[in-house]
């Protein structure tokens, strides 16, 4: 395997990439977090089996929905499933059997091994927003997106810190042809970035074109051999698996890339008020979901995900950050634990308009939350605003400086002999102070983390600076960023043979804005 993986890597070298490579400027990413803390779990073992219990249940009495996909029908009828037209019902303890070959943690190769990262067991990999067809930025405000937005996103998150992953679609580009713009955004990520990202899942042949471009960046072998994207799989919530997204993820699996499991829950309305009752069409979905996975090929890379929010019982509109979405986040990484499956949930989730206040409460909720909950990859970690409609420039980069509390939370606390911090205790004394000694002298630089963007300035220097506020400093940071950016190298056999792949099936259509 190793080997393979190096003759794979070879594909992309000779000396005009290591040339390149030597003459880029290289930006500090921070490695995937470890947690070093304990999970905070809020079910009983008496409730985590009702509910496991009661989604057994809801999968053999009530049964799940695979539209327009006879041979998904056909492939559950072979695995012993009770059929009546397009209604699955799975007899207690076959989804949670097919789930037990899925891996427990698997490794995503990103084009600059550095950059790779370990999804499950106490890993958490922190991804951007995902989706939305708007933007705002201080100057434009509230637009739809464009591919040049697209393009910034890209290059913000290659020169974040503290994310590990490019992810996918970081906001909707508008501006070029539905059936076109996944080539697009797919070359953006691999050419803008060396992080990690994820394929497209929009329709089954786009999948295909995932696939088919990274086995131009990594090499055909060493895709087949090894996980080179993270997709995301919606559920149809309620228990419905529609033809598109389940073509996407056979296209994945049967190609050992990674897809995330994940039902799409507005409680209240796609699934019950309750914390229970959510939890327990939760884990009915996604068994079902992480079992079809299996069906189609055995050990597939998988994660169980969660996206629930509640719901404004005035409006309709989602809420985020509130108790009940922490209660299930929280239970559903209990119940992805004890399926032993790495586990997708929380981000910077928001309703607000605007990155101001409710924006930052609700978002600091939700990613502490996530941290605590045992998520092992966490999709819309930086950007989200507006429930998830728009892509925010400043809110992305003060998102992202966020995630680095999340980095230090997670150390725990350290009990070696420099942290015991005896010898400056014994030095001080009483009535004295530390600013001056030994102890703080060596390890003031990497004692406490530092916000890159906060103002902890005097009053009279924040004043005389103009008095800016959080979205004003975020504003000049998105302009610094971009302004300081420089892609990374990149083989320029492997440029080519991109470009040409993305022309030629521009090409090969009529463009298509449906």
């Amino acid at each position: 395997m190793a080997e393979s993986a190096r003759r794979g890597r070879g594909r992309g070298g000779g000396g005009a990439a290591r040339r390149a490579e030597r003459s880029a400027v290289s930006f500090e990413t921070a490695k995937f977090i470890e947690r070093n803390i304990p999970n905070f779990e809020v079910l009983t073992e008496e409730a985590l089996q009702v509910i496991e219990t009661n989604a057994e249940t809801v999968l053999e009495e009530v049964g799940v929905n695979f539209l327009d996909n006879p041979a998904a029908i056909q492939r559950w009828r072979d695995a012993g499933a009770d059929i009546d037209g397009e209604r699955v019902r799975i007899p207690r303890g076959l989804a949670r059997k097919l789930c037990a070959t899925a891996p427990s943690q698997y490794t995503q190769h990103a084009r600059n091994p550095e950059r790779s990262v370990v999804v499950g067991g106490n890993n958490l990999v922190l991804a951007p927003v995902y989706g939305p067809p708007f933007v705002r930025d201080a100057a434009g405000g509230r637009r739809y997106a464009t591919m040049a937005d697209f393009n910034k996103f890209v290059k913000l998150g290659y020169m974040s810190k503290w994310l590990h992953h490019s992810g996918g679609t970081v906001c909707e580009p508008t501006d070029v042809p539905v059936n076109k713009r996944h080539l697009d955004m797919l070359h953006a990520h691999m050419t803008l970035s060396d992080k990690p990202f994820m394929g497209s899942v929009t329709e089954p042949s786009r999948a295909q074109d995932s696939v088919d471009m990274c086995n131009i960046l990594f090499g055909e072998e060493f895709v087949q051999q090894n996980t080179v994207m993270t997709s995301l799989i919606n559920i149809n919530s309620p228990m419905t698996f529609d033809d598109v997204m389940m073509g996407a993820l056979e296209v994945y699996a049967q190609n050992n890339q990674a897809c995330i499991i994940s039902p799409f829950i507005v409680g209240g309305a796609m699934a019950p008020v309750s914390v229970a009752g959510t939890l327990t069409q939760v884990l009915a979905e996604t068994l079902a979901g992480i079992a079809y996975s299996q069906l189609i090929k055995p050990g597939a890379p998988v994660i169980m995900g969660a996206f629930v929010t509640s719901i404004d019982m005035n409006s309709g509109a989602p809420t985020f950050g509130t108790p009940e979405a922490a209660h299930i986040t929280y239970g559903a990484g209990q119940l992805a634990r004890r399926l032993g499956l790495p586990y997708r949930s929380a981000g910077s989730f928001c309703g607000s308009k605007l990155p101001d206040a409710q924006a930052a409460y609700e978002t600091a909720n939700s990613l502490n939350m996530g941290l605590l909950a045992g998520v092992n990859f966490m999709l819309h970690s930086c950007g989200w605003l507006e429930g998830g409609l728009v892509s925010s420039f400043e809110k992305f980069v003060m998102d992202a400086d966020q995630l680095g509390t999340l980095h230090h939370l997670a150390r725990g606390v350290e009990i070696d002999e420099n942290a015991q911090a005896m010898d400056a205790i014994r030095e001080v004394g009483p009535g004295g102070h530390y600013l001056g000694c030994d102890h703080t002298q060596k390890n003031f630089k990497t004692a406490f983390w530092k916000s890159d963007l906060l103002d902890y300035k005097p009053f009279e220097t924040w004043e005389d600076e103009g008095g800016r506020d959080t979205q004003a400093l975020a504003t000049l940071r998105v302009e610094k960023m971009l302004a300081d950016y420089q892609a990374p190298a990149l083989d320029p056999a492997i440029r080519e043979a991109l470009d040409a792949f993305v022309a030629q099936k521009k090409s090969a259509e009529p463009d298509s804005f449906m």
